[in-house]
């Protein structure tokens, strides 16, 4: 009967479900029959332990959250940990300890020793404290680098899995529709083919270390109604199909992601959570998805309390259920006690429970925690050195990299992983100083203090330093990515800045840490709610860092980047005026739910730059003094005809930790600008919402008094060479169910080394549907030499001309292309016409996604993973 015992009771080392010579789909299946109903809905929960439900939170309606008893929501087991790192300031290595011996005391309660599954936030790196802030995903897209961004993502991966993590909610694959959402700062983009190639390589780097990526929102929140969060999907199937889902598909099938998170959105009235044919029929039964759904955080609640689809939480718990989410998150709530006394009333099935469960159980398997001889924190050996000396990262610079154990009880007690205040109750002392010292008798001391080694920076757990979480080499990396990811918009001679020339500095966010990080990275998102205990990290603002290079550098702030306060903009017009060169650098401040400019729940009505911003920038630009327009900002604000004389624009999408030198580097010419825009940038405030993914009426016409053409179209970017780009050839006829070819040379004409971005864009001029004037389908990022020349060859298959037709289905028709190579969206270097042949077909499943990419210098072919595979 329901929620009786099974007769096996005393599960040991003999059952199956230990046996690691079964798969881990066998090992659940023996295991779900042994659990009580009790048991197997603990495994589809979380526990948000330390969480504050009063105040401001970090994520939506937090203060509705229920506090729970740790000692009687564990008794069962626990599906997750919810953010045993993230949720305040606590030292890495007390983390560790602490979190150590969190599972050791689930795994104590449990009859069957099932320790739980733990995740954190990792969009712009490890959302801990003190560790390293990578540049936000709109720096990703700008790269244009899908190598750097797995390598960044596995470095990521390898210092959450030596803590302890499992999983990872990370990347968002939101295709920007509206830039006035707050979130826009953490897409990679407004293209679905540049979100989709750079997210799966993030996926392939965070799966590659060991962790669990979580597709998200899955599907269709950036296209909310008017930008704003959780706001109505305003939109048809196609665009859902042709624009939305897509890069979860590359994510899913590119990358091997084994998680997914449902959108908060609601499709056409029916919201995400609760439908079934989104979360079970295409993921799962069309696309072959076998891994975890799990809920955004009250994401199930809200099919209650914000949707009203449900009339309580049982029902929106037998709701979500049913359409597919395995796993409540962040804490147990409706797939608590409500889901327990719905199976035994018949009202939910005890099928979809086991359902649910094996996926569970099955992650649990692969991750390997149903082995006997897990542990909580990983030894070296288990993360794949061999010994301390081959920890990542060790580079000998000669320090030790200790961080020291300065944890006390204020920071460390009253949940996992400490700094909160006991929001769970009765911890009875885990998670306290003496255990966070490493006086317990469990071996958790020298698990971490073991790991890594002294005298070099070892990324991971270091010895009599512990965890380290930001080290040379993620730091060196971060800057990498940020050097990568400044755009050059504007550039009329003015930089690289000259020596000797008399320079200014103005603006809000010019002397501001805080506005090279997004609202995910653990300074923005956590911090704010813990003033004393510092940043954790070093982190330059632009004032400093251009300083360095700069002697005799002015500096006024002019005005704040919130507020009405214009009595510091004639200081700001004083400085500009003794200067020869004006560097104004504007934007944003990340925060959550209306505390920032940016961010989520930090939603724009407009495209004008925040506060009083704009008047700051007229007031510069009239002393006639040269400005350098700096905008560091998690969106592209409008630059209309008022910024037109502005010398130079640049954009840094919140660049990161290391984002002030990256950007003082570009504007000293120490670095050659190599970024482009993942972004339109507007040049109306109120012309929207419009991306570049826009069919001929979506354009500039003569039937509409308004032109939302960009200021700076999607794809471009500037350097301080020069590129001159010969041969371009294509295949001619191109078969429907075949592949064709498009190739060019390009040379650096120019000075000194460059990057120049090669686009291949499709243009469709007549199809069964209207069509995006152009789309891009392929893209390299070629390095060159002064005077080196690279022949770059996409091979492209007719799946990457398809698209959905006026019956709903996939489809590639005859008809007549264009493949345009090109500079940027607009910018188009080559077009060449080709021709569709045969039959219309309808695309399978197992579709091309990518193109292959070749770039060979002179008589040497090097293969690069540039936006595709390499041959």
């Amino acid at each position: 009967m329901t929620g009786q015992s099974p007769p096996d009771t005393t599960p040991g080392a003999n059952s199956p479900w230990r046996d690691r010579r079964l798969t881990p789909a066998e090992r659940a299946d023996a295991l779900v029959p042994l659990m009580t109903l009790e048991e197997k809905i603990a495994q589809l929960v979380g526990v948000w332990a330390g969480a504050d439900p009063s105040g401001d939170g970090v994520a939506p309606r937090q203060a509705d959250m229920n506090v729970v008893d740790w000692a009687t929501v564990i008794r069962h087991g626990l599906g997750q940990l919810t953010r045993p790192y993230g949720t305040a300031p606590v030292d890495p290595a007390a983390g560790a300890r602490s979190l150590d011996a969190s599972q050791r005391e689930i795994m104590a309660a449990n009859r069957f020793g099932i320790p739980a599954q733990v995740h954190e936030e990792c969009l712009t790196g490890f959302s801990a404290w003190r560790a390293t802030v990578y540049p936000a995903p709109l720096s990703w897209g700008a790269s244009f680098d899908p190598g750097l961004i797995e390598e960044m993502a596995g470095r990521i991966g390898r210092s959450m899995r030596a803590a302890g993590v499992h999983q990872g909610l990370a990347p968002v694959l939101d295709v920007t529709r509206d830039y006035r959402w707050g979130r826009t700062e953490e897409t990679i983009g407004e293209d679905p083919y540049l979100v989709g190639s750079i997210g799966a390589a993030y996926v392939r780097g965070l799966e590659g270390a060991g962790i669990v990526a979580t597709l998200k929102h899955f599907a269709g929140y950036a296209a909310s109604r008017g930008g704003r969060n959780l706001a109505p999907a305003h939109m048809g199937p196609r665009e859902l199909s042709d624009v939305v889902l897509p890069p979860f598909e590359m994510a899913l099938r590119l990358g091997g992601a084994r998680s997914v998170m449902n959108s908060y959105a609601e499709i056409d009235g029916v919201p995400v959570a609760a439908d079934e044919s989104l979360l079970t029929g295409l993921l799962r039964d069309e696309w072959g998805f076998t891994g975890t759904v799990v809920a955004d955080y009250f994401a199930v609640r809200f099919l209650q309390s914000l949707h009203g689809v449900a009339g309580d939480g049982a029902e929106a718990a037998g709701l979500a259920l049913r359409a597919g989410i395995d796993v409540e998150l962040p804490t147990v709530d409706t797939y608590g006690g409500p889901l327990v006394e719905a199976v035994k009333s018949g009202t939910v099935s005890e099928a979809l429970i086991d359902r649910a469960l094996r996926r569970v159980l099955t992650q649990k398997a692969e991750l390997g925690l149903l082995d006997e001889d897990w542990q909580p924190i990983p030894a070296p050996q288990a993360l794949g050195y061999g010994t301390d000396a081959q920890a990542p990262g060790r580079v000998g610079d000669g320090t030790d990299g200790r961080v020291s154990d300065r944890s006390a009880d204020a920071s460390v007690s009253g949940h996992v992983g400490g700094g909160g205040d006991g929001r769970v109750s009765g911890r009875r002392g885990y998670g306290t100083a003496a255990q966070a010292s490493g006086r317990a008798d469990d071996g958790v001391a020298e698990r971490v203090s073991d790991h890594g080694g002294d005298g070099g920076e070892g990324q991971g757990v270091g010895g009599r330093g512990g965890l380290r979480l930001d080290d040379e080499g993620s730091r060196g990396l971060a800057l990498r990515l940020a050097r990568e990811s400044v755009v050059l918009v504007r550039n009329g001679g003015v930089l690289p800045l000259a020596p000797g020339r008399r320079v200014a500095l103005v603006g809000p966010v010019a002397d501001d840490p805080m506005a090279m990080l997004g609202c995910y990275a653990f300074p923005n998102h956590v911090g704010p709610h813990h003033p004393g205990q510092g940043l954790g990290l070093e982190i330059p603002s632009l004032r400093e860092e251009l300083a360095k290079r700069i002697p005799g550098l002015t500096y006024a702030p002019g005005c704040d980047v919130r507020g009405e306060d214009t009595a510091g903009i004639a200081a700001a017009v004083a400085v500009a005026e003794e200067s020869d060169v004006c560097v104004l650098a504007v934007g944003d401040r990340a925060g959550l739910f209306g505390r920032g400019t940016s961010g989520e729940g930090c939603d724009a009505t407009d495209l004008s730059l925040p506060g009083v911003q704009a008047e700051l920038v007229r007031a510069v630009l009239a002393t006639g003094t040269p400005v350098v327009l700096v905008l560091l900002a998690g969106r592209p604000y409008a630059l209309g005809p008022e910024t037109d004389a502005a010398a130079a624009v640049l954009f840094g999408f919140f660049p990161g930790q290391l984002g002030g030198r990256a950007v003082s580097e570009v504007l000293t010419g120490a670095v050659n600008p190599s970024g482009r825009l993942p972004v339109s940038v507007p040049r109306d405030a109120g012309g929207l919402p419009a991306t570049y993914l826009t069919p001929p009426l979506g354009r500039r016409t003569d039937v509409s008094s308004v032109d939302p053409t960009p200021a700076f179209p999607f794809g471009h970017g500037l350097t301080y060479t020069t590129f001159e780009w010969t041969g371009a050839e294509s295949g001619g006829e191109w078969p429907v169910d075949g592949e064709t070819v498009a190739a060019v040379t390009v040379r650096n004409t120019g000075e000194r080394p460059g990057a120049e971005v090669v686009q291949l864009y499709l243009h469709d001029p007549v199809a069964q549907t209207t069509r995006p004037v152009v789309r891009l389908i392929g893209y390299a990022r070629v390095p060159l030499e002064p005077g080196e020349a690279a022949r770059v060859t996409f091979t492209v298959h007719a799946d990457l001309a398809s698209f959905t037709g006026v019956r709903g289905r996939r489809i590639v028709e005859p008809g007549d292309v264009e493949l345009r190579l090109s500079r940027s969206s607009a910018d188009v270097a080559a077009a060449l016409p080709l021709r569709l042949t045969g039959e219309e077909r309808e695309v399978a499943r197992e579709r091309r996604l990518q193109p292959t990419v070749r770039v060979e210098r002179g008589m040497t072919g090097v293969g690069r993973r540039d936006g595709a595979p390499e041959v």
